[in-house]
């Protein structure tokens, strides 16, 4: 039996033990070279001076590649990953500057999935059945996602039930994950804290990058996706941790999950959600929350570009009530801010590269 029969059978096998080993594909140099698009995608979404001949991705650099929402292409320690999988369109078409296949291509060994709602998981399906790729979350995640897969997929349920519940990963030898269930975003009675915030729509895109009908009625399929929880993750190779999570909810009523983020090593980069339901009635409140509890060296935002038309809106209108928030944090803790922006920052690795 090969190494890679193996890796595969850990995967599909294994029991609830507090620590789940994941297999990578991408953590040692590759023994064959990948084809053609698997290499030319990854040199687009990572940059062609991390990407050897091979397809393998440079080990001493964490890579992030935003395609919209939340949803990131992830370099770590060699591995590719994605977080998320939804190619914003149905409100509009071709506007970010990739596609379902083009992420299929990457190879990625896991799509970590934060939670189930179309703008995270839509193309979670297809991906992961043209890849090969394992499906990471909830147990409700998983089954949704397999449900609406064109063919069989491999995903591995993690056993989160109750928001604050934890438990530990590896990708590979060198990477450890926790993955902590928190909760989505939720409009509550204004506290005073801080103001709503709700940045004017832009309905742009939409004439100018007018939707196909199948994408259309892609994103009208989708409407009914459920949540199944939301889970956040934290990837740790050396000293570099990533912290992301894709919705930022009320985690002032869930002391549990404050203490659990607060009783972390300080974090290198979290990339974190800032628009949310609770904008509505305390503007920023609920990501900066997050982002107290995490202590940051460096927080990039997202969730928070014009990803559906008039209901988002472009991070533009975000930037300086994000600055303003971020000021009110103690200078001793206050992380830097990497702001990325919707569309120049879409699919733009220069961006978000870190050395490991």
């Amino acid at each position: 039996m090969s190494n890679r029969q193996l890796v595969r059978r850990s995967v599909l096998s294994g029991g609830a033990a507090a620590t789940l080993a994941l297999a990578g594909v991408t953590g040692r140099a590759q023994a064959a070279p990948l084809p053609a698009a698997t290499v030319a995608a990854r040199r687009k979404f990572f940059g062609t001076a991390n990407v050897a001949p091979s397809g393998a991705v440079r080990r001493d650099r964490v890579i992030l590649s935003w395609f919209g929402v939340t949803n990131f292409a992830l370099a770590i320690d060699g591995h590719v990953v994605l977080l998320d999988a939804w190619v914003p369109r149905g409100a509009y078409s071709n506007l970010v500057p990739t596609s379902p296949e083009e992420l299929a291509a990457l190879r990625p060994s896991h799509v970590f999935i934060g939670h189930g709602h179309f703008d995270h998981a839509a193309d979670a399906g297809e991906i992961a059945a043209a890849s090969g790729a394992v499906v990471v979350g909830t147990a409700a995640h998983c089954d949704q996602i397999a449900g609406q897969a064109p063919g069989p997929i491999r995903t591995r349920p993690l056993p989160l039930t109750a928001v604050g519940a934890r438990t530990d990963l590896r990708l590979g030898r060198r990477v450890r994950i926790m993955a902590i269930q928190h909760v989505h975003s939720a409009a509550q009675a204004p506290d005073g804290e801080h103001a709503p915030l709700l940045p004017p729509p832009d309905l742009a895109p939409v004439l100018t990058h007018p939707p196909t009908v199948e994408d259309l009625l892609g994103l009208l399929a989708h409407q009914t996706d459920q949540e199944g929880g939301t889970l956040l993750y934290r990837f740790q190779v050396g000293r570099f941790s990533l912290l992301w999570n894709d919705s930022a909810g009320p985690i002032r009523d869930h002391p549990v999950v404050v203490d659990q983020l607060a009783a972390l090593p300080r974090t290198t980069v979290h990339v974190g959600a800032i628009q949310g339901f609770g904008q509505l009635t305390n503007g920023l409140r609920d990501p900066l929350d997050y982002v107290r509890a995490v202590r940051p060296r460096i927080f990039v935002p997202s969730h928070h570009d014009n990803w559906t038309p008039p209901v988002s809106s472009p991070a533009a209108g975000y930037e300086q009530p994000l600055r303003d928030g971020l000021a009110e944090i103690p200078a001793a803790t206050r992380p830097a801010l990497r702001f990325i922006a919707d569309p120049t920052d879409y699919v733009r690795p220069s961006r978000l590269t870190f050395p490991a």
